[in-house]
């Protein structure tokens, strides 16, 4: 199962363990359940502290292991075999479970001890999922301070018949006592603010509460990262409200135009992202979506708890969003066969019929994927030819169970009113309509900004973009802006950075103008 490199990894790893452990393992005859016993005892040999026991459980999903501290009420169950991204959540577990520290601020630990009632949570992955190890790291952990809470990983391709039954047909999506609690990349002060209802009003009041920044950035992506960056670096007191730290990166499967970074996937770049801004001394305010831009000598941010943050200078890297087709059916079939992330949802899908609605290199790219995974692919484009990379389209091409439909307008998405079960669209040359029967549909049909709430105040492009100048400013003085969610062109990681970067060199500018003080007239020498 693990190779020699990987093997030697896990083992310095452990060595972190100072708690005995016990993996207890619910097998059966089939293959993967022989997969996951030669996982199991590869990682038990790594370890003197760890011990592993099989025990016939009739009430537990098979295969699946728990792993336990004896003599304790601390255990995390995973139903599947955690490979793939979700390789890093059992190692985290491996060394939670034993003892190594958890790394959560005191005060959120503080808050998981003191949670009362009792949580019995199940999460249905994906191992090609980029955005599930977040939900299952962080539940584990809860899991781990307190007790009360029990948290099972579950393989969603490997419990198919589970997945039908619930119709689960995006991922990460989380059951708390038999019922659907949550969908999508969450982390622990997430869950928390879902369990915890009275520290909405608390973050409001502490956030409230801060003093004036010298820069207040809005948005933790690229270009709010480097933008904290440059600040920080320029000893000025910096602020970074982030609705999720690494925005848009969180949803890209792999980044290998970086400079000087070859290939590496979106939640590890983030993760980077965020340990650099760290590094500096600046207040990150995550999981704080804001609605409002006051403009004045003190710019105000109002925040959606109520709660509002000030700065000298505001920096706005809100970045983009997925765009909406905005077709009838969209909305009412979103996480139930309609998806925008064929990397995490793609294996809920597998041996059925699907569509791609894009032609783009992020269409396209989603059909190839697709295609080794489903039964049947149709990519719909609107326009007369695929707008993607010819070496992207050659590759295609090649596959046989992808059928390509061009001038074609997607008009509905047809279901039976618990998934989908069709789509419609028009044939531009003709006017005809036509449908086809399938049972997901992935749009992928570029960006949108997240600028709606800087209508009236920020001065947009007819694309709803931030206008600004060489420099980053906005029409509001003291107010600059970098990233997908500006003018700029070219919507790229490596340009949102620099933007960034940019921004943050113009507002330490704009505060050194306007602290400068005004120099008097000079007096006219008195003639004798």
């Amino acid at each position: 199962m693990l190779d020699a490199n990987l093997k030697t990894q896990l083992k310095s790893y452990l060595e972190k363990v100072s708690q005995p452990i016990e993996i207890v393992a619910s097998l059966d005859e089939g293959a993967k359940s022989q997969e996951l016993r030669e996982l199991l005892q590869e990682i038990d040999s790594l370890s003197e502290r760890i011990t592993l026991v099989e025990q016939s459980d009739d009430s537990q999903r098979k295969p699946s292991f728990s792993i336990n501290r004896p003599g304790t009420d601390i255990s995390v169950r995973f139903a599947g075999i955690p490979m793939g991204h979700e390789f890093t959540s059992l190692v985290l577990a491996l060394l939670q479970v034993g003892g190594h520290p958890i790394k959560l601020d005191e005060a959120v630990i503080e808050q998981i001890r003191n949670l009362d009632g009792d949580y019995q949570f199940e999460t249905y992955f994906s191992l090609s999922c980029q955005n599930c190890p977040d939900v299952v790291q962080a539940l584990n952990a809860m899991s781990i301070i307190n007790p009360r809470i029990r948290h099972v990983a579950i393989d969603g391709a490997l419990f198919q018949s589970e997945v039908d039954e619930r119709q689960i047909m995006s991922v990460p999506t989380v059951y708390m006592n038999g019922e659907v609690f949550g969908q999508g990349r969450a982390g622990v002060e997430e869950i928390l603010a879902k369990l915890d209802t009275n520290s909405g009003s608390r973050k409001a009041e502490e956030l409230s509460a801060k003093e004036e920044f010298d820069v207040l950035i809005v948005g933790g992506g690229p270009a709010g990262a480097a933008a904290a960056v440059y600040a920080a670096r320029k000893g000025i007191r910096t602020g970074v409200l982030a609705e999720r730290f690494g925005g848009q990166v969180l949803d890209t499967m792999a980044i290998e135009n970086f400079i000087s970074v070859k290939e590496t996937e979106g939640p590890k770049f983030a993760v980077a992202l965020e340990e650099h801004v760290k590094a500096y001394e600046v207040d990150i305010m995550n999981l704080q979506r804001a609605e409002a831009l006051v403009p004045g000598k003190s710019i105000e941010i109002k925040l959606a708890n109520g709660g509002s943050v000030k700065g000298k200078t505001v920096i706005l890297a809100t970045g983009a969003r997925w765009r909406e087709i905005n077709v009838p059916g969209e909305k009412e079939y979103r996480n139930r066969g309609v998806a925008y992330c064929p990397h995490c949802d793609g294996p809920l899908f597998k041996g059925k019929d699907v569509a791609v609605i894009g032609g783009g290199n992020s269409g396209v790219e989603a059909a190839i994927d697709l295609a080794g995974l489903v039964k049947h692919v149709t990519l719909i484009e609107f326009g007369e030819s695929l707008r993607a990379d010819e070496v992207l389209q050659r590759k295609l091409r090649s596959l046989s169970n992808v059928t390509v439909i061009v001038s074609a307008q997607t008009t509905e998405i047809h279901g039976d009113g618990s998934k989908v079960t069709g789509l419609s669209y028009t044939d531009r040359p003709s006017g005809e309509s036509r449908k086809v029967e399938l049972e997901g549909v992935f749009v992928q049909i570029g960006l949108v900004p997240n600028t709606e709430w800087f209508k009236g105040t920020v001065d947009l492009s007819r694309y709803g973009e931030i206008e600004i100048d060489a420099r980053g400013q906005t029409s509001v003085p003291g107010v600059f802006a970098a990233g997908d969610a500006t003018t700029v062109p070219y919507k790229q990681i490596v340009i949102a950075a620099g933007d960034g970067a940019k921004a943050a060199l113009s507002a330490f500018d704009h505060l050194i103008r306007s602290s400068a003080p005004e120099e008097e007239p000079a007096q006219e020498k008195a003639i004798a």
